[in-house]
């Protein structure tokens, strides 16, 4: 049976990568354990397991990087988005193996830039690259690295409740300005996270503000944010020239920030007492950016000043399949 189809209601963009996610747990069946060690955050909770952490992220050829990449710096991104994810649960890496998927005119060259990034990035953040696997394909170079990691008090996305505080590390928006390649997971920062006994859900930000704070409600909650606190890049200031509706379209939209959003319980007292040890501890920005309300059964994402949705139903982060 031929893989593809011309017809587009039969083609995986009619499910879209939410709708595509929920078909493959109904064809894997029994297969598919229930979240937290199934399917549903940013890495699997393998409570069973002394690595509890278990997270895998594909880097592709005129997707994630392109000509202008060192490849370097492409291979360092391949273990630092995998990273990325260990960091939200507020883990530490351990060991990793890596599948090359790749043309015979790959350029030797060119690849043992991107193998030598990939082994400084692992060296610099203590992962032992155990194996993996090549295989020769007719398209475009791309890799996938599946990493384990442990963590004494993983942190999951779900058990928002109206009232916590919402926060981002760093600053949003403008990663094709080169953060997308320079960026540092937050791995100390995540682990310190998860030692707050405050702190309740984190999630990192890869797809964007509009998309992954979404991933952090429930059912009948909105977020309520603080426009006039949402943390620009400066890349995003020059791009938005002072056009208040563009700078905010490129923070909630424009993806790979791999900055940690999560969600504090306390009140302001507690809130002001995290931030004043989190200051102590890291230079990284750590902004509160809103709360989360009682809302209406489709999550949202409100101005507090207007208690307006932010984002239409159209606007979205990035979308798989689309």
């Amino acid at each position: 049976m031929n893989p593809f189809t011309d017809n587009p209601s039969a083609s995986i963009a009619a499910l879209g990568e939410a709708g595509l996610l929920e078909r493959i747990r109904e064809w894997l069946g029994p297969a598919m354990p229930p979240y937290p060690e199934g399917m549903g955050d940013d890495c699997a909770i393998l409570t069973a397991h002394p690595g509890n952490l278990l997270t895998t992220d594909s880097l592709l050829y005129r997707c994630h990087f392109d000509d202008t990449a060192p490849p370097e710096a492409a291979g360092a991104k391949l273990l630092k988005r995998n990273l990325s994810d260990i960091a939200a649960m507020g883990g530490r890496p351990t060991v990793a193996v890596m599948s090359a998927f790749l043309p015979p005119t790959t350029c030797l060259r060119w690849l043992e830039g991107f193998v030598r990034g990939l082994g400084c990035c692992a060296s610099e953040h203590s992962v032992r690259l155990v194996g993996g696997d090549l295989t020769q394909t007719a398209g475009d170079p791309a890799f996938n690295l599946t990493l384990l990691g442990q963590a004494d008090r993983p942190l999951p996305r779900k058990g928002a409740q109206p009232g916590d505080h919402i926060c981002v590390t760093g600053e949003l928006g403008g990663s094709l300005s080169g953060h997308h390649l320079t960026f540092q997971p937050r791995l100390e920062e995540g682990r310190w996270l998860a030692r707050q006994t405050g702190v309740i859900a984190c999630i990192d930000i890869t797809d964007g503000l509009a998309k992954d704070l979404p991933a952090l409600l429930a059912e009948g909650l909105a977020a309520q944010l603080d426009t006039a606190c949402l943390p620009a890049s400066e890349a995003v200031k020059a791009i938005a020239q002072d056009d208040p509706n563009r700078l905010l379209h490129h923070v909630f939209r424009d993806g790979e920030d791999y900055e940690l959003l999560f969600l504090f319980r306390g009140d302001e007292n507690a809130k002001a007492g995290l931030e004043s040890q989190w200051r102590k501890c890291f230079s990284t920005r750590l902004t509160a950016i809103g709360e989360i309300i009682t809302g209406s059964n489709e999550p949202a994402i409100l101005d507090k000043v207007t208690r307006r949705a932010l984002l239409s139903p159209t606007e979205t982060g990035y979308l798989h399949f689309r």
